[in-house]
C-alpha cells in the first residue's frame, strides 16, 4: 500500500492511497465523466510514450465511508 507519493507507481496505488486517507472522516469520494478522453503513458518519467483511450459515454466512480466512528 503506498503511503507517500513516491511509493505510487499504479493507478491501483494511487486510488488506495486517496482513500486511505479521506477514510474515517466522512469522506465521499464521487468522479463523474462524460466522453472521457486520456492520455495514457507507457512507463514513469518524462521519455514515456502515451497511448490516447477514448471512452464515449459516461463513466461514474463512487465511494462512500460508512463505519460509524
Amino acid at each position: 500500500m503506498a503511503e507517500n507519493t513516491a511509493d505510487t507507481r499504479t493507478w491501483p496505488d494511487l486510488a488506495i492511497s486517496l482513500y486511505d486517507r479521506l477514510t474515517g472522516r466522512g469522506a465521499e469520494i464521487e468522479y463523474e465523466f462524460n466522453n472521457l478522453e486520456l492520455s495514457v503513458p507507457s512507463a514513469v518519467g518524462a521519455q514515456a510514450e502515451h497511448a490516447k483511450w477514448i471512452i464515449k459515454g459516461m463513466v461514474k466512480i463512487r465511494t462512500r465511508d460508512t463505519a460509524k466512528h
